[in-house]
């Protein structure tokens, strides 16, 4: 390869990179990575069936684990 490909190549590499950078940070700065309340409303919004079948779930996990359960 000549070297204006790889000038080019890694300017245009750096310019998206910066873009991706600049972009996270106005991201973050305006709070899209937020969600405080996001496992309080998923709990608030779960039917009785998701619930029972949610701690089903552990109890068979806890019994798997009291058999020492191992995969091959």
């Amino acid at each position: 390869m000549s070297d204006w490909v790889i000038g080019m190549m890694l300017g245009v590499s750096i310019f998206l990179g910066s873009i991706a950078v600049v972009a996270l940070v106005w991201a973050i700065k305006k709070g899209q990575f937020d969600d405080s309340e996001h496992f309080l409303n998923a709990v608030k919004f779960d039917g009785e069936e998701d619930l029972n079948d949610a701690a089903n779930l552990e109890r068979k996990k806890e019994a798997l684990k009291k058999k020492d359960y191992r995969p091959e």
